[in-house]
């Protein structure tokens, strides 16, 4: 099957017909041409081109890679298909851009800020869920199964939404539901006994690789991991040179490490690199790395409006090297096998970019500090007393010196202190430009030399200020910085738990008894009239009543009835989802007629007891899911992969008790 990408805008096949059209008129071309919607038109065009040609590229790769066994032919396709999902990435970017009414042109001038590393969506192919469902409801659930069909319509056309959806919250809930349904799927539909015959086809985000499973773990392990790389693309966007756009940003990419942890908990032996357990954690500490940075950013604008403040600048030294320190510790990681093997080589060079030129920012605030500030904090400079303070009346003669040896011998040795740390500032934005022009980037606009080029001007700019000729002092080496944060990120998890949602096949009954985890016999119905002591059983429970006893000699044994019996219909009418007390009422109000019933008896389960430890779903409870329906402890998954053990399994309330009423009618 060729996979078949949906055109953002559904006039673009018009735009590009318009625009052939319009080619045999060259003054109506340019016409055209001349005025931005046409501009935009015959961008749209093209890249919906280059798309298709490129999804015709992977689906060739793709084809060669299952037929071959020859590991060198499969290692060249796997860096084909690397470099091919890349260009898809990067298209569809900037098509999702074009089609956008926002403006994401990055400002000019001192708003100017570094580029965020956003993921890209793991995509999947179509999924027939219609037959594989159709067959099990009738087979296991004994209902027609093409009475679901509307329910199966929904679940596919969700599905299909989730292929592209929108990058803000809507997209995140539209994900979030459609994994929501996969754990009422997962308790309803899937058991080691039976499961529907269905493949998942996921590509590698990272490397473009194919891979496939029947488990439906993998189906969930996807949108989970596509929910963090949403997150990642939503902060990613985000306007940094405002307050409230770093704190927009650094909350998406923690909720994207949470993502990408609870994800790495709860799954394991993935079929493709990009779920492995070290890409995931590379991932997670990445995004932690990139919410530090927005917080650094905050603080920068906030401390912007008092640039004398040493207080604030030492802040901002030691903020800038716990951003530089994380970003080393990512760089080491995506440096190491095996993730340097399917990682883009873009990622790491930047990371180490990062390092460098944060590690820069520290040393240059720290100067700052010794040559703005007004006092030194307490112990933050060690042996010095006071700083360089500029005198108004004097500013383009430079610093008035204290009359005092001592004094005077201090602010000295200060100054040189800053200019050591600016030495320092100086060589680390040169080291960083020097590693960029080592990377072949692959946007046209490069953001990221610009601002480390403007850092760059300033520390050269300070330190010619700090230049002077009666400096007797013998050179300073500038200490490192020691990384401290006063706002360390926390790893979100993901809120599932607010997108409410409702099991889609919830007109086959309870998941406690309908599910393919169980058997059951269906018996009647049968017709029962009241005698001088009731029907002649007890209930008990709700959705589905339970017969809790069976008076012995009674109507009720006789028609066949047994206790563990759940009654589904009274006098035609369903009642899997009714509660005791309307069971109870509709039975009281039948007349001399009596009553027709209709139960289900559950039979002995196939499936051998585990003797080991029960190991936990893919992630959530239905409860923390968001879940109408509880999930009950017979109906919980069984492990389809390999599961971590970390989690224990959440205990389940006991059943109420049964009806203690002798007034009921339905008692003995």
């Amino acid at each position: 099957m060729i996979l078949e990408e949906r055109p953002d805008d559904p006039g673009a096949s018009e735009d590009s017909d318009r625009l052939q059209e319009d080619s045999s008129n060259p003054k109506g071309y340019d016409s055209l041409m001349q005025n931005q919607p046409g501009q935009l038109q015959s961008h749209r065009a093209r890249l919906h081109q280059q798309i298709s040609k490129e999804l015709r590229m992977r689906t060739g790769a793709e084809n060669l890679y299952r037929a071959t066994s020859n590991t060198w032919v499969r290692e060249t396709v796997a860096l084909e298909l690397s470099y091919v999902n890349s260009n898809l990435q990067l298209l569809k970017e900037e098509l999702a851009e074009l089609g956008s009414s926002v403006d994401v042109e990055q400002p000019e001038g001192e708003s100017v800020t570094i580029p965020m590393i956003p993921l890209g969506l793991k995509e999947t192919k179509e999924l027939d869920w219609a037959t594989p469902l159709k067959e099990l409801i009738s087979e296991h659930f004994g209902e027609d199964g093409t009475s679901y069909e509307t329910e199966i319509r929904e679940l596919e056309d969700l599905r299909q939404a989730t292929r592209t959806p929108s990058r803000d919250e809507v997209g995140l809930d539209l994900l979030a539901a459609y994994y929501s349904q996969l754990c009422f799927l997962d308790a309803r539909f899937f058991s080691p006994a039976r499961s529907p015959r269905l493949l998942f086809h996921w590509y590698d985000s990272l490397t473009g690789v194919p891979a496939q499973q029947r488990a439906l773990a993998f189906e969930k392990g996807s949108i989970l991991f596509n929910i963090g790389a949403l997150h990642t693309q939503i902060g990613a966007r985000q306007d940094c040179s405002c307050t409230e756009g770093t704190s927009h940003a650094a909350e998406a990419f923690q909720r994207a490490a949470g993502a990408f942890r609870l994800l790495r908990e709860n799954f394991s032996h993935a079929p493709s690199p990009d779920m492995s357990t070290t890409a995931l954690s590379m991932l997670e500490q990445l995004m932690v790395a990139q919410a530090q940075e927005c917080i650094f950013k905050g603080l920068l604008l906030l401390a912007s409006d008092t640039p004398d403040n040493c207080p604030a600048q030492l802040q901002l030294a030691q903020e800038a090297a716990q951003v530089a320190a994380e970003y080393r510790l990512v760089h080491r990681v995506m440096a190491q096998p095996p993730v340097r093997d399917y990682l883009p080589a873009s990622w790491t060079n930047l990371a180490h970019v990062k390092a460098e030129h944060f590690s820069a920012l520290a040393h240059y605030h720290t100067a700052m500090a010794l040559c703005e500030g007004s006092s030194a904090d307490k112990g933050e400079l060690p042996g010095q007393e006071r700083v360089f303070q500029p005198s108004a009346t004097c500013e383009s003669q430079g610093p008035t010196l204290p009359q005092h040896p001592e004094e005077r011998r201090k602010l000295v040795l200060c100054l040189c202190t800053a200019k050591a740390h600016l030495k320092r500032a100086i060589l680390g934005q040169e080291e960083a430009l020097r590693l960029h022009t080592l990377c072949r980037v692959l946007r046209k606009v490069d953001l990221l030399q610009v601002v480390v080029t403007q850092a760059l001007r300033h520390s050269l700019a300070k330190y010619s200020e700090l230049e002077r000729e009666d400096d007797f002092f013998e050179a300073v080496e500038a200490p490192d910085i020691q990384p401290k944060t006063h706002q360390a990120p926390e790893v979100k998890m993901p809120s599932l738990s607010q997108v409410k949602v409702t099991d889609l096949f919830h007109r086959l009954g309870p998941l406690s008894v309908f599910s393919t985890k169980n058997r059951w016999q269906l018996v009647g119905p049968v017709h029962m009239t009241r005698g001088e002591g009731g029907f002649g059983f007890t209930l008990r429970g709700d959705s589905p009543v339970l017969i809790a006893a069976v008076v012995p000699g009674s109507q009720a044994e006789s028609a066949g009835l047994k206790e563990g019996d759940y009654i589904v219909s009274v006098n035609g009418r369903p009642c899997k989802w009714r509660k005791h007390v309307d069971v109870v009422a509709q039975l009281r109000g039948m007349g001399e007629d009596g009553v027709s019933l209709q139960v289900v008896s559950l039979l002995p389960s196939p499936e051998p007891r585990s003797t080991g430890p029960r190991r936990p779903a893919l992630l959530w409870s239905q409860r923390e899911c968001g879940f109408e329906t509880p999930m009950p402890a017979r109906a919980r998954p069984w492990p389809i992969l390999a599961w971590s053990r970390k989690n224990k399994q959440s205990k389940t309330g006991s059943q109420p008790d049964p009806c203690t009423n002798r007034n009921c009618v339905t008692c003995p």
